[in-house]
């Protein structure tokens, strides 16, 4: 049961958390702990979507007769990555953003595949 208790006129707490929100926290929580990793994320983004992805356009357009927008989506990804890390982006960004185009390209991969 969620109930809501009331500090102040301007404060509202909720006791009863819900599912989304804990593991947006833990996800947080994992990423302020790879900030000393920072450095090595960038190199993996670089490697990850640099060497793996960029390649796949190639693959899927040829072999599977994927559509030009496949290009333009990876390499769209790919520089938003790389302009997001060479700009200064913190951790949180980072990770949320190779995470992010890591999914969209491997739905990319296996919808034209399968």
């Amino acid at each position: 049961m969620k109930t809501h208790q009331i500090d102040s006129i301007n404060s509202l707490t909720s006791k009863g958390e819900h599912l989304t929100s804990r593991i947006y926290r833990q996800y947080l929580k994992y990423a302020d702990g790879q900030s000393k990793n920072h450095l090595l994320w960038f190199a993996m983004v670089l490697m990850v979507h640099g060497v793996f992805f960029l390649a796949s356009p190639a693959i899927l357009i040829l072999t599977f007769n994927a559509p030009i927008v496949v290009l333009a989506v990876t390499v769209l990804n790919f520089f938003i990555n790389l302009i997001a890390n060479m700009g200064g982006a913190g951790i949180r960004t980072t990770l949320t953003l190779f995470y992010l185009g890591l999914l969209i390209n491997l739905v990319m991969i296996f919808f034209f595949i399968f």
